[in-house]
């Protein structure tokens, strides 16, 4: 075959058709070439013929391409989620702990109804009071009654050892004493008879005040008792705590001891010491 051999295009309007094929019959490819050129070779037939090659469908416009992903946060450290989670249970459970002693401690005082002692001085007598007027010594023996009311029928109260009770004039302490131990029972009143004695050295303000009120008759006094006690809940014994008592007491007068004494006002408060 020629290389130099070429195909003419052909007017098939003038009815010069060719007569012979270009691929010989039975046979499935052409001895020009491959179909690629052989379809080459067709475009260029047509665009000599003044045909116009009416272009494909243009291909869709690129993509943007997409903007970066965010960077990933690190990893978090195993070791500080552990602490939280340590920290989380720990405080859960407290809370619970809390609430369940809460309710406990709640039960209880309703099953119980505590109520706090009543103690009062109903009686105080005089059986020494001197001054020395050259040194303001004061000498002062009293006789006291107290009164102690447990009103729970639940809770006893053990008094016990190393009490300590005062009658106070002003800030000096005239007198002391001792509460003896012993045990009160639910619903138990005890009247204790008490003896104290004291010594003290007073200033010249204070006898010339305890002698203006003797006249006026209100000599004020004060009665301290300090008394380590134990609550008894039926077998179990709790924690010892200090039993607080302060009673004000207004008496008609304190330096003439030739008659009873006579209490004209008193007013106890009660408190505890842990």
């Amino acid at each position: 075959m020629a290389d130099h051999q070429r195909i003419h295009p052909v007017d098939l309007e003038a009815g010069n058709r060719p007569t012979t094929p270009l691929v010989p019959g039975g046979s499935f490819r052409s001895d020009k070439g491959d179909p690629a050129q052989r379809a080459n070779n067709h475009h260029q037939q047509q665009q000599q013929r003044g045909y116009v090659y009416v272009p494909g469908p243009l291909p869709p416009p690129p993509r943007r391409a997409a903007p970066p992903a965010p960077p990933l946060p690190p990893p978090k450290r195993r070791g500080r989620g552990c602490c939280c989670r340590f920290l989380c249970c720990a405080v859960i459970t407290a809370v619970v702990l809390a609430v369940l002693a809460a309710a406990a401690a709640g039960a209880l005082y309703l099953l119980l109804d505590p109520k706090a002692p009543r103690y009062s001085v109903d009686r105080l007598s005089v059986s020494t009071f001197q001054v020395d007027p050259s040194t303001l010594t004061a000498r002062a023996g009293f006789d006291v009654a107290v009164t102690a009311a447990n009103p729970n029928s639940r809770i006893a109260i053990q008094y016990e050892p190393g009490s300590s009770l005062g009658v106070w004039y002003q800030s000096y302490r005239l007198a002391r004493g001792a509460l003896p131990p012993f045990y009160q029972g639910h619903r138990n009143t005890t009247v204790l008879a008490l003896a104290m004695a004291g010594e003290v050295q007073l200033g010249g303000a204070a006898v010339a005040g305890m002698r203006d009120a003797q006249r006026t008759g209100a000599v004020p006094l004060v009665f301290r008792a300090d008394v380590p006690v134990r609550v008894e809940l039926g077998t179990f014994k709790l924690w010892k705590v200090t039993s607080r008592v302060r009673c004000d007491l207004v008496v008609d007068r304190l330096m003439d001891v030739s008659s009873p004494i006579k209490i004209k006002a008193s007013n106890c408060k009660f408190g505890l010491k842990l």
